[in-house]
């Protein structure tokens, strides 16, 4: 294993678009080791100001709409528009046997050989949806190496959407053609949450359906988006595997961002989001101290529950009483 680099040298590397500082940067801040973390924050202290100018763009989808095909031909696109692209495609992790598959760059090989893409798979890590634990802290990264649109591809559609929502500036959901039954699975905080809903697959046989479907999901639309606000959310169909319609896509996406501008909006949705990237940040590493100062108590709690001789209720009580337990005998220390 190559040795760890200085701060200095992931900083100038990173800032000079050294593709291979920039991976290496990456992995450290995907890190769990309690020194590269602490490395790992000195880096991102220098690169900070740096960072902050791309366009963020969240990608989501149900299995089989074509996230891939889609971001591989929008991304390719807006390159050759003169633009950097970074792609963090966050890979499901085995909640077995920890592993990932890892495969976004076989998925992407047009993209992922692109001179002005970097794209950049990594577990999830168990993460809520499976974005992954380091997604915010990555994209500082990619910024600072000069990437100013960065899309963040989710797993699937579920609890993470909203995660993501929290740490980009435009939420693309790709929906699939024909609405129908699969209308009334959408919930209704996955299209609170969009900021365009784009029916992918729409060539050939699909086109009418794509159309008929986006008529459905445009009137879902109408029903819960409040006529206040800045953005109304509009609905277009696509092809990712013909590139038609993409171009539409990304004018809505500079023109979202015109209209959030000009209101005021962009700056203070970018400043709740650090806020919420704090308090992420907390919870993250609350648990990790829960499961370090309780080590000695799981095996024996968890057996307990498992034959019903303890409550989960009770358990969670004791192991919460020698985390606090802990805490204060740190501070005495201290």
């Amino acid at each position: 294993m190559a040795p760890t680099l200085r701060v200095e040298d992931y900083v100038d590397g990173v800032l000079a678009g050294d593709r291979a500082v920039l991976a290496r940067a990456i992995t450290l801040v995907e890190s769990r080791r309690a020194d590269h973390r602490g490395l790992a924050q000195e880096v991102l202290v220098r690169l900070l100001p740096h960072a902050g100018r791309s366009h963020r763009v969240g990608i989501t989808g149900v299995p089989g709409v074509g996230k891939s095909t889609f971001i591989e031909a929008f991304g390719t696109n807006v390159t050759a528009a003169g633009h950097r692209v970074a792609v963090l495609a966050v890979d499901p992790t085995s909640s077995r046997t920890g592993g990932s598959i890892l495969g976004d760059k076989t998925r992407m090989p047009e993209l992922s050989v692109d001179p002005a893409a970097f794209v950049r798979p990594s577990p999830s890590g168990g993460t809520l949806g499976g974005v992954t634990r380091t997604t915010r802290e990555t994209m500082v990264l990619v910024e600072a190496a000069g990437y100013d649109v960065v899309l963040v591809e989710t797993v699937g559609v579920g609890q993470s959407e909203t995660i993501v929502a929290d740490m980009v500036d435009f939420f693309l959901v790709l929906m699939l053609p024909g609405a129908g039954d699969e209308l009334q699975g959408i919930k209704k905080g996955i299209l609170e949450l969009a900021d365009l809903i784009a029916v992918n697959k729409a060539d050939g046989e699909n086109r009418n359906r794509a159309t008929a479907a986006a008529t459905e999901y445009a009137s879902a639309l109408h029903l819960i988006t409040p006529p206040s606000a800045p953005w109304q959310p509009p609905v277009v169909i696509c092809s990712g595997l013909r590139n038609e319609g993409l171009d539409t896509v990304w004018t809505h996406i500079a023109r979202h961002r015109d209209v959030l501008v000009a209101n005021g909006a962009w700056d203070r949705n970018r400043a709740e989001q650090q806020l919420r990237w704090m308090w992420s940040m907390v919870e993250d590493r609350l648990v990790a101290d829960l499961h370090r100062r309780t080590a000695a108590l799981v095996p024996e709690l968890e057996a307990s529950v498992r034959a019903g001789t303890v409550t989960a209720a009770m358990a969670a009580d004791r192991l919460l009483a020698a985390f606090g337990e802990g805490s204060a005998a740190d501070a005495v220390t201290a």
